[in-house]
């Protein structure tokens, strides 16, 4: 290479609104019909070549569970280790390649689908996973958009940190790939993640194997079709659909297992730790584990809240795509002097949500991903229907005769403790404790001790002493914290997002932190002009002082 490239500087990707009578409007309303009109036959995706094993799984909308999108094939123990296999094959040659021929096939990536593939994406996002057309074009464009580019962005700066060096000697900063393969866990709820956590691996060298979650294939299955047109070569990323009591064994008990990039539930990663943990004498270098997990957002407010933007950030921070974010609002502390006017206004938008299929564009709300989904979170609202300390306020009906539908529920409740402040529902379902006023700081402390998560978290208060407070008090229970905002919407390259405790390893998607973990480290120094003495000045007689005679040891002197 005779020049120093440099990647085109990122900047976010406008995010398009959808406007009636808009060209983006008439364009992804056209593709949802053409996907809808399809019945995709998708294969497993191994060394580049398409994989149909005839055991087959359904694709269903989740509004509308008669509506069959496609039926995915699903691996066995002998797919799964040919990914491996491939996975090892293709990394000699994809380490090898320049980190710019790299950049370039995920900068391509970015480019298709900041024009056609659009419509593509967001319309599989909206078919497979009910996703309102602002909610797909936020997830499957904008943000996965913004990782392809931010990330290759990020990728540069850590190749470009390098050591000092001394007079004589050139000292550098190898960043290889990881000795193995990576393994990527994405989740059903964001497109984005999907695409970014088998690709993040990818841009730093690295081959992956990546299983999406089953209820996502569809849309798992246009993004690998996206990275092919955009020239990703074949083994870098190989796709498999598999049941985890198959998968797992495959993977994990692979000598060449380097690390794992997930997102899912907390339950999942801790066992996934304890399988690597009493695998690694097996291991070939110690493996990286990466995961953002489960979340218990909160919203607290102080007596100087602003009353409008804390009820907007309410509505959408719980309701917004069904309240399925890792992120979403799912308690709120709202002191006693507020909650009157703030209750009134909460449930003056929340009967004017308008529910139903995403193809509709004047639903705001649709419906949970599936049957599994639809019924835990039933089964919370029924609890604290039964429960004597909760009262429900809005919402609370479910409906799965047509697709899984569940409106959105506020619940009020006179016990902190309660399941619904306490535990991951990941639905619809929002818990308000009312605290006195008074017990301002008691109560802060209180919303820190209640979870064992600590993913995202907002407060909301006008008295700048009263959000210092906040800050402090509630700094280990956050890993995104907002002041007068919802705790959804972390955009890339501005707000790294990750939690700790129960949440994860906070290693911060959009950012080069989450980066670093896909390499290993190698110094390398180079001297010039080596000495080719052994003895130092030091060694060296004083002014005066007779030259040593240098005599044999007496371990020498006897050989």
């Amino acid at each position: 290479m005779n020049a120093y490239f440099q990647v085109p500087k990122p900047i976010n990707e406008p995010v398009l609104n959808y406007a009636p009578g808009s060209p983006e409007r008439a364009a992804l309303k056209a593709r949802v019909s053409e996907l809808r009109g399809q019945k995709a036959d998708i294969p497993l995706i191994i060394g580049g070549k398409e994989v149909r094993t005839g055991k087959l799984t359904d694709c269903r909308c989740p509004h509308e569970t008669s509506h069959l999108l496609g039926q995915y094939h699903m691996a066995g123990t002998t797919e799964i280790n040919a990914a491996v296999k491939a996975a090892l094959d293709a990394r000699k040659e994809w380490a090898r390649m320049s980190f710019h021929d790299r950049a370039a096939i995920f900068l391509k990536a970015a480019d298709l689908l900041a024009n056609d593939w659009r419509w593509t994406l967001n319309a599989a996002t909206m078919v497979c996973q009910s996703k309102t057309c602002h909610q797909a074009e936020i997830d499957s464009a904008a943000e996965l958009i913004d990782m392809w580019r931010f990330n290759v962005h990020f990728a540069e700066q850590i190749y470009a940190q390098q050591p000092v060096s001394a007079r004589g000697m050139w000292n550098r900063l190898e960043y290889r790939p990881m000795e193995g393969f990576i393994f990527a866990l994405t989740p059903f709820n964001f497109t984005s993640i999907a695409g970014n956590l088998p690709t993040a691996p990818a841009i730093m060298g690295n081959t992956v194997v990546w299983k999406p979650a089953s209820s996502t294939v569809y849309t798992a299955w246009y993004i690998m079709k996206l990275l092919k047109e955009a020239g990703l070569p074949d083994g870098v990323i190989n796709m498999v659909a598999a049941r985890g009591s198959q998968m797992g064994p495959a993977i994990f008990n692979s000598p060449d297992f380097a690390g794992l990039h997930f997102t899912g539930g907390t339950d999942t990663f801790n066992d996934i730790w304890k399988t690597v943990g009493a695998n690694m004498a097996s291991y070939r270098t110690y493996p990286r584990l990466v995961g953002e997990t489960g979340g218990k957002d909160f919203v607290f407010l102080h007596e100087t809240a602003d009353l409008d933007a804390a009820a907007v950030a309410l509505v959408r921070g719980a309701f917004e795509y069904q309240g399925q974010k890792c992120s979403a609002a799912s308690r709120a502390y709202v002191p006693d002097t507020l909650w009157p006017r703030l209750k009134k206004r909460v449930e003056e938008m929340i009967d004017t949500i308008k529910m139903g299929p995403p193809e509709d564009f004047s639903n705001y709300f649709c419906a949970v991903i599936d049957k599994g989904a639809y019924d835990n979170i039933k089964g919370f609202i029924d609890r604290a229907r039964s429960d004597t300390s909760c009262r429900i306020l809005r919402g609370g009906r479910c409906d799965d005769s047509k697709g899984y539908f569940i409106d959105p529920t506020v619940i009020e409740t006179t016990n902190p403790k309660s399941e619904s402040m306490e535990k991951e529902i990941f639905g619809p379902v929002l818990s308000v404790y009312v605290y006195p006023a008074k017990k301002y700081s008691e109560t802060l402390r209180l919303c820190d001790q209640t979870s064992t998560y600590a993913l995202t978290g907002a407060i909301f208060a006008q008295d700048r002493k009263a959000i210092v407070e906040a800050e402090a008090a509630l700094v280990h229970a956050a890993g995104n914290f907002y002041i007068n905002d919802k705790p959804t919407g972390a955009v890339i390259g501005q707000q790294p997002f990750g939690g700790a405790r129960a949440s994860g390893t906070n290693d911060k998607a959009g950012s080069h932190l989450n980066l670093l973990r896909w390499v290993s480290a190698r110094t390398i120094k180079e001297t010039f002009d080596p000495p080719k003495d052994y003895r130092y000045p030091f060694l060296a007689p004083e002014a005066g002082e007779k030259k040593a005679e240098a005599k044999p040891s007496k371990k020498h002197a006897s050989v």
